[in-house]
């Protein structure tokens, strides 16, 4: 998945620091573009964020625009809701109210949600 941005330090913040995701590359001023990229764990997908020099107008999510992170262990996922909220970013309450339960929906800096599902997944 690749996703455009305005705001490149925060989504990297979010993603690497706050979901702890693997941060698998970055780029910077190629071609006008900066950008970044995290790993899956146990996957060759990885998601990527780009920002181009000049502000671009971005798609506006809506609520059911959704990530999902299925987390089995309570405490990793509890740790990670704890470091999202001391970096300001709190659970908000999902459209579909399927994600709350054993979930936890929050907003990325770009206001697209991902879900922390306490679950093996599928």
């Amino acid at each position: 998945m690749a996703r455009p941005t305005n705001q490149i330090d925060k989504i990297i913040e979010f993603y690497r620091n706050g979901i702890g995701l693997e941060q698998i590359g970055e780029f910077r001023g190629h071609e006008g573009y900066d950008g970044v990229m995290f790993g899956l764990p146990n996957n060759s997908y990885h998601l990527e964020f780009t920002q181009s020099e000049e502000k671009v107008e971005l798609p506006i999510p809506t609520k059911e625009h959704l990530l999902v992170f299925y987390l089995p262990n309570q405490f990793e996922l509890e740790r990670m809701i704890h470091r999202l909220s001391a970096m300001g970013y709190g659970e908000v309450t999902p459209e579909n109210p399927y994600w709350g339960r054993g979930g936890v929906t929050i907003e990325d800096p770009d206001g697209w949600r991902i879900v922390l599902m306490n679950s093996v997944g599928i």
